[in-house]
């Protein structure tokens, strides 16, 4: 399943093209190379797929998605709240 999850942008290393973003409380690495240099600032709402950066989001329709999303995982386990979140962007359609 494909859920693009907002994430806030808390880190940005221009030397290697990747930013560090906060996804409801979990923090990972996500690559700015399908963006345009300085296109993307701390404290923006972005989208990632597969683990890149495709676009940043209007801060209030990242809020209204995260509050989407927070009712969603209210009714999983810690466990499965994890994985969707981590796994949300990987986008595998069960095509082998």
């Amino acid at each position: 399943m494909c859920l693009s999850i907002p994430s806030k942008v808390v880190k940005i290393d221009k030397e290697n093209q990747s930013c560090i973003v906060d996804t409801m409380g979990i923090q990972r690495e996500a690559s700015l190379m399908m963006m345009a240099q300085d296109d993307v600032k701390i404290g923006d709402f972005v989208l990632i797929h597969i683990g890149f950066v495709m676009n940043t989001i209007d801060k209030e329709e990242a809020e209204l998605s995260l509050q989407t999303y927070q009712e969603l995982l209210e009714m999983m386990d810690e466990e499965e709240q994890k994985r969707a979140i981590l796994e949300g962007d990987a986008c595998d359609d069960g095509a082998k």
